[in-house]
């Protein structure tokens, strides 16, 4: 479904992220957490994208294989990182005879295997550039939706961390909206304050388009460390790091720790009336489904 139908239908959506498997053995384990999360009826479910052809591959098999199964509908994760103009129209071209109907634009990161990539060999260098791309796909009436793929794109609470210039950071995001982006999912964040202030700060530079929270929640202390990392730097507030701190290493009391403080996330965001809420599960179900429980919302199994 159309993304535009989504928020048609949905004044607040609920969504999914999973990553593709590394394995045949992490493949199973990702089908289940899948399956779990099914009876939950998200609005859709997001697949990440590596820099690298494995990685690639697997996106696309994960992304086809949600789509034929028909229980959930899939967006899967696009970036400019190691693709040619021409890559980026076969990919396109394969999830719109797939019958995929949104992406998710990003400039994406490097290959962690190749440090010192040049980007200069990139068709694209920024989001912008990619989705003004998919846009001349959709005008050129390729896609069995009249109205083409629904386009998504990265936003950032806390400031992204290659733009200092918070400025400059909202004329870029409002760039990849005129080039014709219908939503902005965003990074992870701790502070709802973060978001209400970038929400503020996105109308005010004229963007109007839905804003989707990204939340994540801190399952172990060994995640948050390398959430950190991978969020190139995500802040968190000192009630939160309090709250850590006074479970000590007890991981069950970790766990119960971030279950709470993401559950109060969520329901603070759901009383400020947000266009939706992203839960990054890093392929595993038993966290969402907790809050979902938390939260007072029901599986339909």
């Amino acid at each position: 479904m159309h993304i535009s139908d989504i928020f048609a239908q949905h004044p607040t959506t609920f969504s999914f992220e999973f990553f593709p498997p590394k394995s045949a053995e992490t493949a199973e384990k990702l089908y289940a957490t899948i399956s779990d999360l099914e009876d939950y009826a998200p609005d859709f479910v997001s697949v990440t994208y590596g820099a690298g052809g494995t990685t690639r591959e697997m996106t696309h098999d994960l992304v086809i294989r949600i789509k034929e199964k028909g229980v959930l509908d899939p967006i899967p994760h696009l970036t400019c990182v190691c693709h040619s103009e021409q890559e980026i129209d076969e990919i396109l071209t394969r999830y719109a005879a797939a019958g995929v109907s949104n992406i998710l634009a990003l400039r994406g990161d490097p290959p962690r295997d190749h440090p010192n990539y040049d980007r200069a060999d990139d068709a694209f260098t920024y989001a912008a550039d990619l989705v003004k791309f998919i846009k001349r796909f959709n005008d050129a009436g390729r896609h069995p939706d009249p109205r083409g793929f629904g386009i998504g794109v990265a936003g950032f609470p806390e400031g992204h961390p290659a733009t200092p210039n918070r400025l400059l950071e909202m004329d870029h995001l409002k760039a990849k909206i005129d080039a014709g982006a219908d939503y902005i999912c965003t990074q992870l964040f701790f502070d709802n304050h973060d978001f209400y202030d970038f929400r503020e700060r996105c109308d005010l530079a004229g963007i109007q388009v839905p804003i989707i929270a990204g939340i994540m929640p801190i399952t172990t202390t060994t995640g948050m460390r390398r959430m950190a990392d991978l969020a190139a730097g995500s802040r968190f507030p000192a009630r939160l790091l309090k709250a850590l701190d006074r479970a000590g290493n007890n991981p069950e009391s970790i766990r119960r720790v971030g279950l709470h403080y993401a559950t109060e996330q969520c329901a603070d965001l759901l009383n400020h009336k947000i266009a939706g809420i992203h839960f990054y599960t890093l392929n595993q179900s038993s966290a969402t489904r907790e809050i979902y429980a938390n939260l007072g919302l029901k599986a339909l199994g």
